[in-house]
């Protein structure tokens, strides 16, 4: 499985069967799940963190701090997929509904290499 073949569909399927296997869904409540995406993402946050932009990209170039960095990622996705599946959010649906506000907010032609909201 890849990024390029695994559908959306796939992988809450797989995390949902991993939850069922061991008796979890009393546990994987959307609370339960929505601070555990916020743990994991802290723990993503500490491979980065005193580092500077350079010392950043020498991470990404380090095969052990990537294996690393794969495996927090992982585990945020892991964990806002089960928050899919317990609330029966499109999560693809939501991201795509997310995008088009996005570029509503953030027009192309209006903030290309700048970070800022139009008018700000």
């Amino acid at each position: 499985m890849d990024d390029g073949t695994a559908t959306m569909a796939q992988l809450k399927t797989l995390m949902a069967d991993f939850i069922a296997a061991r008796h979890w869904q009393k546990y994987h409540r959307p609370k339960n799940l929505a601070m555990s995406i916020a743990i994991e993402a802290g723990e993503l946050m500490e491979l980065f963190q005193w580092t500077g932009p350079d010392e950043s990209d020498d991470t990404l170039a380090d095969p052990k701090a990537r294996a690393k960095l794969a495996h927090e990622m992982a585990d945020v996705l892991s964990f806002l997929l089960s928050l899919s599946n317990v609330t029966g959010i499109d999560l693809a649906a939501s991201f795509e509904a997310k995008m088009q506000d996005n570029d509503r907010k953030y027009p192309a032609e209006k903030v290309r290499g700048r970070y800022e909201r139009p008018g700000s």
